[in-house]
């Protein structure tokens, strides 16, 4: 799918599908929507300072509309209005580390006992790894190499090695497995909003969103507050940028948004600021991952998305014997605290 580059404020660029537009009031601008728009995704959506104003729409728009423009037109209206920003797993279209994971010795892993805790993972999919055999589902299998080029694409087994990190934080844990990322690992927010809406039948105790991006006025994305609300426990990527900016969803109110450590220190990688909540290790971790050349089903990766496993183990570890939320006030409560990183939560395998 196509994306685009736009920086609605200056030096902060986002990117978005053009043509694209998510809006509670499809009627307010069904001149510029052509025949296959009016999808709903989720509802109501909470408007800023207002009550609920209606579900939350995806429509595509005709050839030539500037959804910038209509998105402006809209709220000087009063209507809510935003493109589809593009969602990444590691967005190094933004200066993250650039580094791609690489082969790596397998590591002990012990199932331990099995409990009711259920893990969402909303990613790439899953290998059919020996770690992840309950879960594995064709439908959500990892695809190594989507275009064909014979190497390995730049985001393939990202939730295979995110999903490998839970487990060994919290042996015994439930996945729920959704593949919302591509092999390159994108998305954007009106396939996260309809995912979102479907697992809302499913009992999840701690939700893993290991990807985000920026909003083109860095306003919080159309509807995502709402529809994470009914998680009792979500926990997201700061980011690797390097800034910050804020970055969503992991910048959300109620929304565990987690940094990435170097041993002490802040990962050059990492972004950071008031927003987030917490950091752990996200430099040289080691995994389950994909059988792909060199690949033998385990890789050593660094980025905010596997610190942000660690901390989502953690949490579903004490879900065992507390409530979600209040195993989120466990983890945050104790530690120490790093100015704009949060608190650190160490590995614990």
């Amino acid at each position: 799918m196509r994306t685009r580059l736009v920086e609605h404020l200056p030096d902060r660029p986002a990117l978005i599908r053009p043509g694209e537009l998510l809006t509670s009031s499809p009627a307010a601008c069904s001149r510029w929507i052509d025949d296959r728009g009016g999808l709903r995704l989720a509802g109501p959506v909470q408007s800023r300072g207002a009550g609920p104003s209606g579900a939350v729409h995806h429509v595509r728009l005709s050839p030539g509309v500037d959804v910038l423009d209509l998105t402006a037109s809209l709220r000087d209206k009063g209507h809510i209005a935003s493109p589809n920003h593009v969602l990444v797993g590691q967005p190094l279209y933004f200066g993250g580390p650039g580094g791609r994971p690489s082969p790596a010795r397998a590591v002990p892993y012990e199932p331990g006992e099995a409990c009711d805790v259920t893990v969402g993972v909303l990613d790439t999919g899953l290998a059919p790894h020996p770690w992840l055999t309950p879960w594995y589902r064709d439908d959500i299998a990892e695809t190594p190499d989507a275009d064909r080029d014979g190497t390995l694409d730049e985001q393939a087994g990202h939730g295979t090695f995110v999903a490998g990190l839970i487990l060994r934080e919290a042996p015994g844990v439930r996945l729920r497995a959704i593949r919302l990322l591509d092999s390159h690992g994108v998305s954007d927010e009106a396939a996260l909003l309809r995912t979102l809406t479907s697992l809302r039948r499913d009992p999840i105790d701690v939700l893993n969103l290991s990807f985000g991006g920026f909003t083109f006025d860095d306003q919080a994305p159309v509807g995502l507050e709402d529809a994470l609300r009914g998680f009792p426990a979500v926990v997201a990527c700061a980011g690797n940028t390097g800034m910050s900016r804020p970055f969503w969803p992991a910048a959300l109110p109620g929304v565990v948004a987690v940094a990435a450590l170097d041993d002490e220190a802040r990962a050059g990688f990492s972004a950071y600021g008031p927003w987030v909540d917490a950091c752990a290790q996200g430099v040289g971790l080691t995994s389950s991952f994909v059988e792909h050349e060199s690949f033998h089903g385990f890789a050593t990766w660094s980025g905010t998305s596997f610190a942000t496993a660690i901390v989502a183990g953690r949490v579903a570890a004490h879900c065992r014997n507390m409530p979600p939320g209040e195993a989120v006030r466990h983890v945050l409560g104790g530690g120490r605290r790093i100015h704009d990183l949060g608190v650190i939560v160490a590995k614990d395998r």
